[in-house]
C-alpha cells in the first residue's frame, strides 16, 4: 500500500535540473558585484578575468599543463561542434552514442560532414556499448564521457589505447568537476559552465591535448569553416583563444558568475570534494531506489551510473501492466504535481528518453535537499496511482 500521507519536511532548495543545474550553496545576486561590467572584453579588466577563469579551470579540473583550455561560444555544443568540424576525416572516426546527445554528434558526421570513413556505434537508452572492441589506436573516436538524458557513464577510460595514433573526442559536460576524467587518454575535452558547477549559458570549454593541436596544425579538413569554428591562423594553432582572447563576445556577467563557482570549488579543496559531494548526493538517490519498489535506475549496470544525472524509470508492476501511456502520465504527474507543492523543479526525463525521472545530483545540490525529496517522490507517486486505480 502506498503512502498518501504528505511529507512534513519541506525541500529547502528544490533546484533538481539537469541544466541550467542548481547555483552553488549560498549563492546571491552579489556574487557578481564585481564583474566588469560595460567593459570591453578586450580590455585589461576584461583578459584579466578570461585568463583567470581559464587558470582556475586548470587548477580545479586538474587539467595538465600541457593542454591548451579556451573559453569559446555557443556553450558545450560549440565546443563539440568547433572540434568535429576542424579535426575529423583525417582518419576513420567511430562515434559511440547511447543517448540523444551522442546520437546529434552521429547525425552531425553523417549527415552534415558526411564523413566517408565513419562508423556509428550505439546502445539503447540505460546501457553502453562494448567499448572494449573499438581501435581507438587507429581511429578517432568521438563520445559523451557521461550520458545526461540517459544517465550511463563511462566507468573509465581503459578501453582508449595508451599508445594511439587516432585522437579522441570526449562531450564531458555532466562529468566535468564531478567525475575523474582521464587526461592522458583524452585529447579533446568539452563541457559548459551551466552543469555541475552551476554558472550560466552560453559560454563553452574547449580544452586541447599536444595530440590535438597537432592534428590541427598538420590536417586541413576539405570544407568551409565558419569563422568561430577556425582554431589555427596560418596553419598553426591560434594561441590567443587559449589566453582568454574569444572569437566572440562573451558575457562579462557569465564570466564573473563562473569565476565565482570555480572559487567555491576550490574553497571545498576542489576536484576530490566535488567528486565526493557527487557521489554523496547520487548516493542519496541510488540508496532510496534500491528499497522502493516503484521506481527502477535507467542505467542497468550500478557501474555504469552517473552521480549526476540520475535518470530514473517507474518499475511499479499494476503502472506498467496499465501500459506505456499509464507511465508516461504517472511520470508526469509526479514532476507536475512536485513542481505545483515547490518541491521539486525540471525532474522529467528528457524528451527523447524513456518516460521518467531525472534527478541532478552534482556537486551544488545539497544532499539534505535530496533526502528531504525523496519522501515527497513515494507520495506524489501514491498519489499518481491511486488516480491510476480511480480511471481503471
Amino acid at each position: 500500500m502506498t503512502n498518501q500521507t504528505k511529507p512534513a519536511a519541506p525541500v529547502r532548495a528544490p533546484f533538481f535540473s539537469s541544466g541550467p543545474c542548481a547555483k552553488r550553496p549560498g549563492w546571491t545576486p552579489a556574487a557578481l558585484s564585481d564583474a566588469a561590467l560595460g567593459r570591453s572584453h578586450r580590455a585589461r579588466i576584461g583578459k584579466a578575468k578570461l585568463a583567470e577563469a581559464i587558470a582556475l579551470t586548470r587548477e580545479v579540473l586538474q587539467v595538465p599543463d600541457d593542454y591548451r583550455i579556451g573559453i569559446v561560444p555557443a556553450s558545450d555544443t560549440g565546443a563539440v561542434e568547433m572540434a568535429m568540424w576542424t579535426m575529423l576525416g583525417a582518419r576513420g572516426v567511430d562515434m559511440v552514442a547511447w543517448e540523444s546527445f551522442g546520437e546529434g554528434w552521429v547525425t552531425d558526421a553523417i549527415k552534415q560532414l558526411k564523413l566517408d570513413d565513419a562508423q556509428v556505434i550505439k546502445a539503447d537508452y540505460g546501457d553502453l556499448p562494448d567499448l572494449a572492441k573499438l581501435d581507438t589506436k587507429n581511429r578517432d573516436v568521438v563520445f559523451t564521457w557521461n550520458g545526461t538524458t540517459s544517465g550511463v557513464r563511462v566507468p573509465n577510460a581503459d578501453w582508449i589505447a595508451a599508445d594511439r595514433d587516432a585522437i579522441t573526442i570526449c562531450d564531458a559536460t555532466s562529468a566535468a568537476f564531478a567525475q575523474k576524467l582521464d587526461w592522458d587518454k583524452l585529447d579533446v575535452v568539452t563541457f559548459s559552465w551551466q552543469k555541475v558547477l552551476g554558472g550560466e549559458a552560453a559560454h563553452g570549454m574547449l580544452i586541447l591535448s599536444p595530440r590535438a593541436v597537432a592534428r590541427l596544425e598538420s590536417y586541413t579538413p576539405d570544407r568551409p569553416l565558419p569563422k568561430i569554428f577556425r582554431l589555427t591562423k596560418g596553419g598553426k594553432l591560434n594561441e590567443g583563444i587559449f589566453k582568454g582572447e574569444t572569437i566572440n563576445t562573451p558575457s562579462m556577467l557569465a564570466v564573473e558568475d563562473y569565476l565565482d563557482a570555480l572559487e567555491w570549488a576550490r574553497s571545498l579543496g576542489g576536484l576530490d570534494a566535488l567528486v565526493a559531494r557527487a557521489d554523496a548526493n547520487a548516493r542519496v538517490i541510488h540508496d532510496w531506489v534500491a528499497k522502493t519498489p516503484w521506481v527502477a535506475n535507467l542505467a542497468r549496470d550500478p557501474a555504469t551510473a552517473s552521480n549526476t544525472s540520475v535518470c530514473l524509470t517507474i518499475a511499479d508492476p499494476d503502472v506498467l501492466a496499465a501500459g506505456e501511456e499509464a507511465v508516461t502520465k504517472v511520470a508526469k504527474g509526479i514532476v507536475s504535481t512536485l513542481e505545483s507543492e515547490g518541491m521539486a523543479f525540471d525532474i522529467g526525463a528528457y524528451r527523447d528518453a524513456p518516460a521518467g525521472l531525472r534527478i541532478w545530483c552534482g556537486a551544488t545540490v545539497e544532499t539534505s535537499d535530496l533526502e528531504a525529496l525523496t519522501p515527497w517522490l513515494d507520495w506524489a507517486f501514491a498519489l499518481e496511482k491511486a488516480k491510476l486505480a480511480q480511471a481503471a
